[in-house]
């Protein structure tokens, strides 16, 4: 029986996209067809953003695709020796929280320490930065005075 798969392709170890490989195990015939399509609109005011630490209390990560855009601010603007140099450790400084241990794994990958990796979804991370700032006592308002 063949299968349509409306998702990007994913390769694993393997080589393979693991949906293919696990349909295939099955006697299935898998086609994948990319659905979606995904373009960053901010990335020079993200990038100015990024450059300015002292004007954020910390970082939320809430995707893998949200440490890709950091990634290209710094490679587009040249701004890698500056972030290897100093501003990793300014925002290192700060609270930088993510959603899910897939995206932690990249913000750590970009020298950046993260909390909240095991919440595993924005509300749960939500409630966690919560507990987070009652337990310093800040009030949500105001989360990284």
């Amino acid at each position: 029986m063949k299968v349509l798969l409306l998702k990007d392709a994913k390769e694993d170890d393997c080589g393979q996209d693991p949906y293919i490989r696990e349909l295939g195990l099955y006697g299935l015939e898998a086609t994948l067809i990319p659905v979606l399509s995904f373009e960053f609109l901010s990335l020079p005011s993200f990038s100015e953003k990024l450059s300015h630490p002292e004007g954020y209390g910390g970082l939320i990560f809430t995707s893998p695709r949200a440490v890709e855009a950091v990634e290209l601010c710094l490679e587009k603007d040249s701004k890698t020796e500056a972030w290897k140099h100093s501003l990793r450790e300014k925002w290192n400084a700060k609270s930088v929280y993510v959603v899910g241990k897939a995206t932690a794994s990249l913000v750590n990958k970009i020298g950046l320490d993260t909390e909240g990796a095991n919440c595993g979804n924005a509300e749960k991370l939500a409630e966690y930065i919560c507990s987070q700032i009652n337990v310093n006592g800040r009030t949500w308002h105001s989360p990284w005075d």
